[in-house]
């Protein structure tokens, strides 16, 4: 099922009565990425999906996007929805929503699920290569940065291997509007850190890393796992930075049992 709230596309699946999980996507895609998540766990849980304002078929407006703003959109899909402390569950810029709500809103959820991604704001290089960015879209290389970032994002041994599913996620992605893109990346270089934050959540976390990611390498990722008290970090083996997608069962299973866990 899918419809809109306050503009955003938002997709259900399973029953409203049963535990809900909220999948926040990553950059630049839109809730696609969550499919087989969400096939896995609909029977059991209250699957909610939606596209990041800007990308997928939720609207760009005028581009002018925050991580605030971000938050603000996910806690109205919560409210409106009516999502009881729902489990938060993000990839890299879903990631950075979920810890920027879990740090302004923590009582709100039942546990967090934070998937190649970090706690870390961007330092003066990573500012630059968003600005970078920018600069080569309005150039008209729009279709150029989906190409090189994407490739960025997935284990190499998957692409071989894969190609008609690359390919697939690829043009997905270049069906964004530019300016939501745009728009987004202003938001990344713009967030703050959450690493303060770490040592307060009191939430069972699940975290979740690719052995080949190169966006958010596990050294970074179990560094933030170790300052979040009594969470668990899973390594995925052969994955980059699109472990949902690129490792499906290995991420299902451990999501499966992490909320078993919680029972």
């Amino acid at each position: 099922m899918n419809s809109t709230i306050n503009n955003l596309a938002y997709f259900t699946d399973g029953d409203k009565n049963k535990k809900p999980i909220v999948f926040v996507h990553g950059f630049p895609f839109d809730h696609f990425m969550w499919d087989e998540q969400a096939k896995a766990l609909c029977r059991d849980f209250y699957c909610v999906r939606y596209d990041i304002r800007g990308l997928g078929v939720s609207p760009s407006g005028d581009g002018q996007f925050t991580m605030e703003s971000f938050v603000d959109d996910l806690e109205l899909i919560m409210y409106e929805l009516n999502l009881n402390k729902p489990v938060l569950c993000g990839l890299s810029m879903g990631g950075y929503i979920s810890l920027r709500s879990v740090e302004r809103m923590h009582d709100k959820f039942g546990a967090l699920i934070l998937c190649d991604t970090k706690d870390s704001a961007d330092d003066n290089e990573g500012k630059l290569k968003r600005a970078a960015a920018i600069k080569q879209i309005n150039s008209g290389g729009f279709e150029n940065f989906i190409d090189s970032f994407v490739l960025n994002c997935f284990g190499e041994e998957y692409v071989k291997a894969n190609k008609s599913g690359y390919d697939a996620v690829v043009k997905r992605s270049k069906k964004n509007n530019p300016i939501g893109v745009k728009g987004c990346v202003l938001a990344m270089a713009g967030r703050t850190a959450t690493t303060h934050n770490l040592s307060k959540i009191n939430l069972p976390t699940l975290v979740i890393c690719g052995n080949e990611d190169k966006l958010s390498p596990p050294n970074v990722m179990k560094s933030m796992a170790d300052q979040i008290p009594n969470s668990n970090f899973v390594l995925v083996k052969d994955a980059g930075h699109m472990t949902p997608i690129e490792k499906p069962k290995e991420v299902n299973d451990a999501i499966g049992k992490f909320l078993d866990s919680l029972e």
